[in-house]
């Protein structure tokens, strides 16, 4: 069973910053990619940032330059740093993890966090 954890929501004035981890976790042998996504009542899920196994990195326009995807110190743990936060920022933002391998053998296409609320608003 892989479980996706997602920390560090909440609520920051424009301007602000807020840092978002997850960590998988379930005897996980290898993740493909892990990635940031968010989704705003009505509309559809939309992609933030993405991180390779190899380590590339893509990122949504509105996210360049303000947001930094990056691996944690411990395995299978991707961090989302966000700065010069704006209103349009305000969603739930959803961790996903891409091709994972387990120790059993099995192979997954893709796991999902439960969210994590950003609240950006003065």
């Amino acid at each position: 069973q892989v479980q996706l954890v997602e920390s560090g929501g909440g609520l920051v004035q424009p301007g602000g910053s807020l840092r978002l981890s997850c960590a998988a976790s379930g005897n996980i042998e290898e993740i493909n990619a892990m990635g940031w996504y968010r989704q705003v009542p009505g509309n559809e899920r939309e992609v933030v940032a993405v991180l390779s196994r190899t380590g590339s990195t893509n990122y949504q326009d509105s996210a360049k330059g303000r947001f930094t995807i990056s691996r944690g110190n411990m395995k299978n743990i991707v961090n989302l740093q966000m700065n010069s936060l704006k209103p349009e920022d305000t969603a739930v933002y959803y961790c996903h993890a891409a091709g994972l391998w387990l120790a059993t053998g099995v192979f997954l296409a893709d796991s999902w966090g439960p969210g994590t609320q950003v609240i950006v608003s003065s």
